[in-house]
């Protein structure tokens, strides 16, 4: 596995990079990647299928971007940390669909965050990772014939009442939500 560690200046070039190293394993049976990236400025991001009016409030200085993978919405800026793992999809094993593949990355980074963070760290919803019930990390994934897409983010962070400011109450929500709003549902690692 390579590791490429590099942001881009802009929400547009870091989302289009994930693709792009998504279409170039794909075409050229190419290495297996974990990306790391940064922003510098806040901004929106719509799943593939998210309808915008439904899940952004219309702010006039926050951009909103869609992403090629599906999940939900989510507002990211400073103080967040993106991964970003490209992985051959094989006939058999651990990623050869969604659900299994979701298994195996939640369950490989649910032990490697409880031991390093000295807590316990729970896998709850699809993708989400928590401390008790609040959520740290949001994650997705988007497949191709040979290869996979999963990225994420970690909130280290990040300025927390800016997500009930941007976007609205999800219309699709895991039942370990119980409604609760964005500022009583989310959390940060407070790591550097």
């Amino acid at each position: 596995m390579k590791l490429f560690d590099y942001s881009y200046r802009t929400p547009q070039e870091n989302l289009a990079c994930d693709e792009a190293l998504l279409d170039e394993s794909e075409s050229s049976d190419g290495d297996e990647i974990l990306r790391f990236w940064t922003s510098p400025g806040y901004f929106t991001v719509l799943g593939y299928s998210n309808a915008w009016k439904e899940e952004v409030k219309k702010t006039p200085d926050m951009p909103v971007f869609r992403r090629c993978s599906g999940g939900g919405s989510v507002l990211q800026g400073p103080g967040c940390l993106n991964y970003s793992l490209i992985l051959k999809v094989k006939a058999s094993g651990p990623l050869a669909n969604i659900r299994s593949t979701n298994d195996f990355v939640m369950q490989h980074q649910r032990k490697a965050l409880s031991k390093l963070l000295g807590k316990e760290v729970r896998v709850q919803g699809h993708t989400d990772l928590t401390l008790g019930a609040l959520k740290f990390s949001g994650n997705s994934q988007r497949r191709k014939k040979n290869r996979l897409l999963f990225h994420g983010t970690f909130l280290l962070n990040f300025d927390l009442k800016r997500i009930g400011q941007c976007l609205k109450f999800p219309p699709k929500q895991p039942s370990y939500r119980e409604s609760r709003a964005h500022s009583d549902f989310v959390v940060n690692l407070g790591v550097p």
